[in-house]
C-alpha cells in the first residue's frame, strides 16, 4: 500500500534561499530511490517562505529505506537551522 509524506517547511528569517537550495538539491537523490513514486517541491503562493514537500512511496518499507539514506540524514541535520518543519506520513483511505 502506498505511503505519502507531506512536509511543510517555513523558513527562518533570512534562510529562505538556503532552504530552497537544500530542497532542490535533494530532489534528484530522492527521486532516484527505488521505492519513490513522486517527490515534488511546492512553494506557497501567498508566503514565499513556506514550502511543501509532496512525496509518494511504494510502501512503508520504501519510506524506511528513504529515511536510512545519507541524503535524508543530512537533510534532518541541516533543516532545523533553516526552517520549522512539520511532516505527516499518511496511508491511503479506501473509498471504494
Amino acid at each position: 500500500m502506498p505511503s505519502k509524506i507531506t512536509a511543510i517547511l517555513v523558513a527562518h528569517p533570512g534562510k529562505s534561499l538556503e532552504l530552497r537550495e537544500l530542497l532542490v538539491g535533494m530532489a534528484p537523490q530522492c527521486r532516484a530511490e527505488p521505492g519513490n513514486m513522486r517527490w515534488d517541491i511546492w512553494r506557497d503562493s501567498l508566503d514565499d517562505h513556506r514550502y511543501v514537500l509532496d512525496e509518494l512511496y511504494r510502501d512503508a518499507t520504501a519510506v524506511e529505506t528513504h529515511r536510512a539514506t545519507l541524503h535524508y540524514k543530512a537533510y534532518l541535520a541541516e533543516v532545523p537551522k533553516l526552517a520549522e518543519r512539520t511532516a505527516v506520513i499518511a496511508e491511503v483511505v479506501d473509498v471504494a
